[in-house]
C-alpha cells in the first residue's frame, strides 16, 4: 500500500499514504472525456489498452483478456492513510480514469489499519482524522479530474478488516505463510528495521486478503509492490482463494531526479500548495536540457497529463516559436531530448497545467472546517507560522520537534572523564556503524553500574563539542527535579526497544531531523524550554508525550520535573 500509496503515490499508484460521495467536478476542473456516455461502448482489446497504458507491467495478462471478453473488470486500488498525499498522487488518479474509461468497476480502499500497521506511520489517536482528510483530498484530486464520483466505491480497511470472518483468515494464513516470505513480501514498502514488529509481518498478508475481501479481479498498485502481489499469489490459493491480476505503474521520479517523498521538501509539491510555491519549486526542479532520464517534469506530462487531456501545449513566445500542441507524449520527448523544446518553457506550460488541476482542491480546502481536519490530522505542518507580537505559547517558524535527532541508545562501556570527576565518558550504540563518545554530568547522580547496558535516550544531532579535552557527540536526556536536593534521572525508553530507534513527539512523527543544529539557531534550547515530565512520569513538550513505536518515554519517579 502506499505509505504513500499503500505502495506510495510516488510509484503512482498502490498504497500510499469520510466525506460524502458527490458527482461532477469543480468550475476549473480538467475535461473528462470518459464521462460521455454517447461514445462509442470500446471493445475488449481497447479496454485492455486504456488499462494496461504506461504500466511498467501486468501480471495476468491472459486472465485479464479472457475477463474483458466476458464483462467489465472488478479494480481495486489502496492508499495506506500516512503522510499528507502530494502531486505524485494525480498518477494514480489518471489511471484511474483510465480505468472508468474501460468501464471498469473501480473501489478505492482507504487503508487506515494498514498504516497504523506499518511502524505506526500514523498514530492510532490520529488514524481517524487521517482517514477523514485522505477520504476529503483523494475525492478532491479526482473531481479535480473530472472523474465522477458516483462511477467509484469508496471503502475503509476497518469497515471489514475487523470482522470475525476477516480475523479467522488472518489466522488462517499466519498458519501457512513463513517469516521469510511475509518479510521479503514487504521489504520494498513496510518501513525496515533491525528487529521488526510483528504487525509489519501481517501487512503483506493482510494486502493479498482484501483483493478477495473486496470481491474484485485485479489489484493496481505501483511496481514496488510487486512482492507483495507475487505474496499474494502464492498463499490466497492455499485458503481456496482465486488468484487475481496485478496492474503495476512504474516508479515516477520526484523533482529533484530521485523519488518524490513527503519528506524532501524540494522532491514534492504538495495539493494545497499557493502558486508562487509551485512556481518556485518548478524552478528548481532537476531538468537538464536533452536529459529525458529521472526527469521529473517529463514524467509528470507523461504520466499525467497527457492520459488526461491526450494533449499537452508547450507555451513560449512568438520569438523562439510560438505555442506548440503535442499529440502524442513521444513527439515531446524527442523535441526535449534534441533540445527544441527549452527547460524553462516546458515547467512554465506544467506549472499553468498544475494549477488548473489544483485550484479546485485548494478552493475545497480553503473551507474552515477542512482547514480545522488538515491542522488536527497533521498538527506539524511542514510550515509552522511565526509567533504574532504579543501572543503567548506561540510557536516560532521551524521550530517543531521533528528537528530534533533523538534516538535509542544502548550504554556500551562507561568510564570517569579522566580530567574531571564529575564527568562520564560513555560510549553509546545508537544504531550507527560505531558507537557514539558520549560526556555527561551524571557522575554524583547515577551510579556506574546502573549506566552500563542501559537503555537511554541520546540527542543526536547537537554540534559535537569537546568537553575537558574529549569530544562529545551527543547529549543523554535526562529528567531533573525541580527543588532541591536536586535529582537527576535518565530518561527510560519502552521496555523492548533497540538501539538506533527514533525517538519523537506525538504529533511530529512525520518530519525529517536536521542534519546538524546550528548552535547560533537555538533550535534545542527554545524546544527545551517547554520540555516537562508529566504527573504520571512521562516525558512531554507542550503535553504532547514522547513516544517510540513501543510506547511512551518516561522517568522513574521525577514528576513534574524539567528535561535537559
Amino acid at each position: 500500500m502506499v505509505g504513500p500509496d499503500r505502495a506510495g503515490a510516488v510509484s503512482g499508484g498502490g498504497r500510499a499514504s469520510g466525506g460524502s460521495r458527490g458527482a461532477g467536478a469543480s468550475g476549473n476542473a480538467v475535461s473528462f472525456p470518459a464521462a460521455a456516455a454517447m461514445e462509442p461502448v470500446p471493445g475488449p482489446q481497447e479496454k485492455y489498452h486504456l488499462i494496461t497504458r504506461n504500466l511498467q507491467e501486468v501480471l495476468g495478462e491472459d486472465k485479464l483478456m479472457a475477463i474483458l471478453k466476458e464483462r467489465e473488470l472488478k479494480i481495486y486500488w489502496g492508499t495506506a492513510t500516512t503522510g499528507k498525499p502530494h502531486v505524485a498522487y494525480f498518477v494514480p488518479m489518471s489511471k484511474i480514469a483510465d480505468f472508468l474509461k474501460a468501464g471498469c468497476e473501480v473501489t478505492i480502499l482507504f487503508a487506515d489499519l494498514h498504516a497504523y500497521l506499518d511502524n505506526m506511520k500514523a498514530p492510532w489517536e490520529l488514524l481517524e482524522l487521517r482517514t477523514r482528510y485522505y477520504e476529503n483530498v483523494i475525492k478532491a484530486m479526482l473531481e479535480s479530474i473530472g472523474v465522477p464520483l458516483e462511477k467509484l466505491k469508496f471503502v475503509r480497511g476497518t469497515d471489514y478488516q475487523l470482522s470475525k470472518e476477516y480475523t479467522l483468515d488472518v489466522y488462517r494464513l499466519s498458519s501457512v505463510v513463513t517469516q521469510h516470505d511475509a518479510k521479503k513480501a514487504g521489504a520494498e514498502v513496510v518501513k525496515q528495521v533491525e528487529h521488526p514488529l510483528l504487525s509489519g509481518l501481517l501487512y503483506p498478508g493482510l494486502q493479498a486478503l482484501d483483493e478477495e475481501y473486496l470481491k474484485v479481479d485485479a489489484q493496481f498498485g505501483g511496481v514496488d509492490q510487486r512482492k507483495i502481489f507475487t505474496f499474494a499469489e502464492k498463499y490466497l490459493p492455499s485458503l481456496g482463494y482465486a488468484k487475481r491480476v496485478h496492474l503495476m505503474n512504474p516508479m515516477v521520479p520526484g523533482l529533484t531526479g530521485s523519488k518524490m517523498s513527503s519528506s524532501e521538501e524540494d522532491s514534492k509539491i504538495d495539493l494545497l500548495d499557493r502558486k508562487e510555491d509551485v512556481k518556485k519549486k518548478l524552478k528548481k526542479a532537476f531538468c537538464e536540457p536533452g536529459n529525458v532520464e529521472n526527469n521529473g517534469v517529463l514524467s509528470f506530462i507523461k504520466h499525467v497529463l497527457f492520459p488526461l487531456k491526450s494533449e499537452f501545449v508547450v507555451l513560449r513566445e512568438e520569438k523562439w516559436g510560438g505555442n506548440k500542441t503535442y499529440t502524442a507524449y513521444e513527439a515531446l520527448e524527442k523535441d526535449f531530448a534534441e533540445q527544441v523544446v527549452h527547460p524553462g518553457d516546458l515547467k512554465n506550460s506544467v506549472e499553468v497545467a498544475l494549477n488548473k488541476l489544483l485550484d479546485p482542491i485548494r478552493e475545497k480546502f480553503n473551507s474552515p472546517e477542512l482547514k480545522k481536519l488538515t491542522n488536527a490530522a497533521y498538527p506539524n505542518p511542514s510550515k509552522a507560522k511565526p509567533a504574532e507580537k504579543g501572543t503567548k505559547n506561540s510557536e516560532p517558524e521551524n521550530v517543531v520537534p521533528s528537528r530534533l535527532d533523538i534516538r535509542v541508545g544502548k550504554v556500551i562501556s562507561v568510564e570517569k572523564h579522566p580530567d574531571a570527576d564529575s564527568l562520564y565518558v560513555e560510549k553509546i550504540d545508537v544504531g550507527e556503524p560505531e558507537p557514539r563518545t558520549v560526556v555527561s554530568g551524571l557522575v554524583q547522580f547515577v551510579p556506574k553500574e546502573q549506566l552500563q547496558d542501559r537503555l537511554v535516550v541520546l540527542l543526536c544531532n547537537l554540534k559535537p563539542q569537546k568537553m575537558r579535552g574529549v569530544e562529545s557527540q551527543g547529549m543523554v536526556l535526562c529528567a531533573s527535579s525541580v527543588g532541591e536536593p536536586r535529582q537527576v534521572e535518565p530518561l527510560d525508553p519502552p521496555a523492548g526497544c533497540c538501539a538506533g530507534e527514533r525517538v519523537y513527539v506525538e504529533g511530529y512523527e512525520g518530519g525529517e531531523p536536521d542534519d546538524e543544529l546550528k548552535p547560533k539557531k537555538k533550535v534545542f534550547e527554545k524546544l527545551q524550554a517547554d520540555f516537562r515530565v508529566s504527573e504520571d512520569c512521562v516525558a512531554q513538550w507542550k503535553q504532547r508525550n514522547f513516544l517510540t513505536k513501543l510506547g511512551r518515554v518516561s522517568c522513574k519517579s521525577l514528576k513534574g520535573g524539567s528535561i535537559s
